[in-house]
C-alpha cells in the first residue's frame, strides 16, 4: 500500500507538470502554425487546433487540471513520503515521536516542493516556451479528454473569468493571436538575423518591402533634368547616334522638350528597322504612359505588369513632367541598387574619414537615416541635395555649409544646374543631457 502512495505522488507531480506545459504552449503557439501542421497532416495537429479555438476554456481547463494535481499532491504526497523517512529516523536511533514528526515534515516539505518546483513547474513551463508547437502536440489529447470531461465545470470557470474581467473593464476573448504590427515583425527578423536564423541578405531584402510599400514616384524617379530624351525631329541615324553614346535601353521621345512628350522608343525599335535611313521616328515610338508623383511604388510595380511597359513619366499636379520612372527603379528599391557594365554610378553613401560621409544629392534621406542611424527629416525634401537646400534658404554653392540637425552638419561640394550633387556629412557625438 506504501508503495501505491509514492506512486500516485509521482504521478501528480508529472500531472502537475503536464497541465504547466500545456498551458503555456497553448499560449505561446501560433495559431498559423497549428494551421500549417493540420495541411502537413501532422498527428495531433486538429487536436491542438481545436484546443487553440477554445483557448479560453482550454486555460480553464489547464488551471484546473494543476489546481486539483497541486491539493492532491499536498493531501497524498506529505503522509506517503513520511512513511518512508521514519523508518530511517528510527533505525538512526531517534526515539522521540515529536521530533521524528517535525524531522519528516521537514524533509518530506523540501522534497515535495523541490520535485513540484523543478518538474511540475519550471521544467515543463521552460521547455513548453522553447518548443511551444511541439509540446502543444504532444498534449492535445490526453488534454481535450480532461477538456470534455470537465466541461460542466469549465463553463462556470470561464463565465465567472469573463464576469469578473468585465467588471474590471477588460472584455474576455479566446483570441490570443492577434497579428503583428509592422515594428514587431521588423524587430522580430532583426532578432532572428542577430541569432543566425536570416542571414544579412535575407534580412536586408525583407527589411526593404516594408521600405517598398511606404515609397512614392516622386522619391525614386530620375528628373527631368537628368533625362536623356530622343528629339523628334533627329533623323533615325542620329537617333542610333544618341542612343549609342548615352548607351540606355528606352529614350522618352519629345518635341522639343519634355514639355511636348510623345512617348517612348526602345533601342530594339531603332536597330530592328530594316531602311534605317528613311524610317520616320514618329510612326515607331510607343505611347506615353503617365502616373502621378504620389503614386505608391507597390502601385506602380502592378501598373507596369498591367501595361507590359517599364517606363512611365511622372507627372505633378498641374500636369508638368517630373521626369521619368522605370521598372528597375522600382526593383531597386527592393534588391538594392542594380548596375549593368555601362553604369558608371557613384555609391549612394562612401565613408570619408572619422564620422565623416559623401553622400550623393539624390540619396533619399530615409536612406542615410537607416544607413547612418541618424535622424534626419525635412517638411518638404525627400533627398539630401533638397533637405541641404531647405537647411540653406537658397540655391546651394560649392563650400557651403549649414547644420542639418544638432548632431549633422552638412558641406556642399559640387553642384549642377542649380542642384546638389555631392555633399560631406559631419556626424558628432550626441549632445548629453
Amino acid at each position: 500500500m506504501q508503495g501505491l502512495w509514492i506512486v500516485i505522488t509521482v504521478l501528480l507531480v508529472v500531472a502537475n507538470g503536464f497541465f504547466v506545459a500545456a498551458e503555456f504552449a497553448l499560449v505561446k503557439v501560433r495559431t498559423s502554425r497549428l494551421e500549417e501542421f493540420v495541411r502537413q497532416g501532422r498527428p495531433f495537429a486538429r487536436t491542438a487546433q481545436w484546443l487553440a479555438e477554445r483557448l479560453d476554456r482550454a486555460l480553464s481547463a489547464c488551471q484546473l487540471g494543476i489546481t486539483m494535481a497541486s491539493l492532491a499532491l499536498g493531501w497524498v504526497g506529505e503522509p506517503a513520503i513520511a512513511t518512508l523517512i521514519e523508518p530511517i529516523l528510527e533505525a538512526m536511533g531517534i526515539t522521540s515521536t515529536t521530533v521524528i514528526h517535525t524531522v519528516s515534515f521537514i524533509i518530506t516539505f523540501i522534497i515535495i516542493t523541490t520535485a513540484h518546483l523543478i518538474i511540475g513547474e519550471q521544467a515543463p513551463k521552460i521547455f513548453a516556451i522553447r518548443e511551444p508547437e511541439k509540446m502543444t502536440l504532444w498534449c492535445a489529447v490526453p488534454l481535450k479528454w480532461f477538456y470534455v470531461l470537465s466541461f460542466p465545470l469549465l463553463v462556470i470557470l470561464t463565465g465567472a473569468t469573463s464576469t469578473l474581467l468585465k467588471a474590471i473593464g477588460l472584455k474576455s476573448t479566446g483570441e490570443h493571436d492577434t497579428p503583428h504590427n509592422e515594428q514587431e515583425i521588423r524587430t522580430m527578423l532583426s532578432h532572428a538575423h542577430a541569432h543566425g536564423e536570416l542571414t544579412r541578405s535575407e534580412h536586408e531584402l525583407l527589411d526593404a518591402i516594408f521600405e517598398f510599400d511606404d515609397m512614392v514616384c516622386r522619391q525614386i524617379i530620375v528628373p527631368r533634368v537628368d533625362v536623356h530624351f530622343i528629339d523628334v525631329n533627329m533623323t533615325s541615324i542620329d537617333a542610333i547616334h544618341f542612343a549609342r553614346a548615352k548607351k540606355h535601353t528606352r529614350y522618352p521621345v519629345c518635341d522639343g522638350s519634355l514639355d511636348q512628350i510623345l512617348g517612348f522608343l526602345h533601342v530594339k525599335d531603332l536597330v530592328g528597322c530594316e531602311d534605317i535611313d528613311n524610317i520616320d521616328l514618329r510612326t515607331i515610338i510607343h505611347p506615353p504612359r503617365y502616373v502621378p508623383q504620389s503614386m505608391p511604388i507597390s502601385r506602380l510595380l502592378r501598373h507596369f505588369q498591367e501595361i507590359h511597359q517599364h517606363m512611365a513619366f511622372v507627372i505633378d499636379e498641374h500636369g508638368l513632367a517630373l521626369g521619368v520612372v522605370t521598372l528597375g527603379n522600382v526593383l531597386e528599391r527592393i534588391v538594392g541598387s542594380v548596375q549593368d557594365e555601362f553604369d558608371a554610378e557613384a555609391p549612394d553613401i562612401v565613408p570619408d574619414g572619422p564620422d565623416q560621409f559623401i553622400v550623393q544629392g539624390g540619396t533619399l534621406i530615409d536612406v542615410v537615416n537607416r544607413t547612418l542611424n541618424l535622424n534626419l527629416t525635412s517638411n518638404r525634401a525627400d533627398t539630401m541635395g533638397g533637405l541641404a537646400m531647405e537647411r540653406l534658404g537658397q540655391l546651394p554653392a560649392t563650400g557651403d555649409q549649414t547644420k542639418l540637425n544638432d548632431t549633422v552638419t552638412a558641406e556642399v561640394l559640387e553642384t549642377r544646374n542649380s542642384r546638389t550633387k555631392r555633399i560631406r556629412l559631419h556626424v558628432t557625438a550626441k549632445p548629453k543631457d
